[in-house]
């Protein structure tokens, strides 16, 4: 390597490195204050001490940590691991593809679950083959910066952060080191979801449970991918080396891709949604970025928490619902016909244009009094 490029070098990876200031926003969240760890607490150290520990086993979206659904005993400490892994993702069939910063290797990062009061201690590692700095910004927790002011990890650096769940409901998670990085690192994959259960369980408006049967994590995601004169997606070598180029096409608001757990297609064919007529099913829907509207062809919410707030009674009966871009919600359906459902972003020039398409695959019996094919396609008479 000539002195040119190597010191070409050193300055992009101090531009990662640096964040929010190598593009002057003057937002470093190192600098807001934060807490010390010495802070006082409501909870002694020795009674945290004495909380029961449970490390937490992640597995990537759509599937959802093992669980209760009404939490077992007291407040616990739950031990969550997350690994920063940058890597190449292919997106779509003609080969699109992303340097894509994710937790734990997926895009989005692996669904957490907890109960309101539980304590979510998470170590947060950046490996030191990584780019970049990362950290992460808990839309559950409460103060600095969800967290954020308190994990900024360069690499080869790992940080602990503990936060008590007070909120009930379904939140955004994601990766906010400062300035233009906070939106760069969201649209390249760096968010996830939080379920806070209350710890009596979920409740319908006439105060009866709520169980589901299975759950389902669905993370949209809206790309920002930079194109050559000849119109073909480019591809890179490194990670952050489409910075420049990334920023230019974000600056339109335009994305290129809008897809369910990063890529065109990975809720469909194989890896479509199991179910059967009967069963209820939770679907978890967050977008850390991107406002959307979510709709079950063929089903309905039968009870929706479009706002993600556990706190609210949920809305009945609704066919499209609304979640805000950097929200999760939550909603349950019980299938009630056999058959092949499409799960869709409601904008439909997003669903069937950019990607924001599931599939679930329904078995069982078929009920004639709730549809029936009276006549098959024929001739005019």
């Amino acid at each position: 390597m000539n002195k040119e490029n190597e010191n070409q070098e050193g300055v992009s990876r101090r531009t990662f490195l640096s964040g929010a200031a190598a593009v002057g926003s003057g937002l470093l969240v190192a600098e807001l204050g934060a807490p010390s760890a010495q802070a006082a607490t409501s909870l002694s150290a020795s009674q945290l001490a004495n909380l029961p520990r449970v490390r937490q086993k992640l597995v990537a979206p759509p599937f959802a940590p093992e669980h209760d659904q009404v939490a077992k005993g007291g407040p616990k400490v739950v031990e969550i691991r997350l690994v920063i892994d940058e890597k190449i993702m292919v997106l779509d069939d003609d080969g699109a593809e992303i340097w894509a910063l994710t937790f734990n290797g997926s895009v989005p990062g692996p669904l957490i679950v907890v109960h309101e009061g539980d304590y979510v201690e998470v170590t947060l590692v950046n490996p030191d083959t990584s780019a970049m700095e990362h950290n992460i910004d808990f839309h559950a927790a409460t103060g600095a910066l969800g967290g954020g002011a308190l994990t900024l990890v360069s690499p080869g650096e790992e940080a602990v952060l503990r936060f008590k769940a007070t909120k009930p409901g379904v939140f955004v998670y994601h990766c906010a080191p400062g300035g233009v990085m906070i939106p760069y690192h969201v649209v390249h994959g760096m968010n996830g979801a939080i379920m806070v259960l209350p710890r009596d369980g979920l409740k319908g408006k006439d105060g009866k449970p709520i169980h589901y049967d299975r759950i389902y994590y669905i993370g949209e995601q809206d790309y920002y991918l930079s194109k050559d004169d000849d119109g073909e997606y480019k591809k890179y070598e490194s990670a952050g080396e489409d910075y420049a180029d990334s920023l230019e096409v974000m600056a339109t608001l335009t994305p290129s891709h809008i897809v369910f757990n990063g890529a065109v297609g990975a809720l469909t064919g194989d890896n479509a949604l199991k179910a059967k007529v009967g069963e209820t099913v939770m679907i978890i829907h967050s977008q850390a970025n991107h406002d959307t509207r979510p709709h079950l062809i063929g089903g309905h919410g039968d009870n929706v928490w479009s706002t993600g707030s556990f706190s609210d009674d949920p809305q009945t009966g609704l066919e499209t619902w609304f979640i805000a871009g950097g929200a999760a919600g939550a909603a349950t359906y019980t299938f009630k016909q056999p058959g092949v459902y499409a799960y869709v972003n409601h904008n439909l020039i997003e669903a069937v244009l950019k990607g924001a398409l599931a599939l679930f695959k329904v078995d069982g019996v078929w009920d004639n009094d709730l549809m029936m094919q009276v006549k098959k396609p024929s001739p005019i008479r």
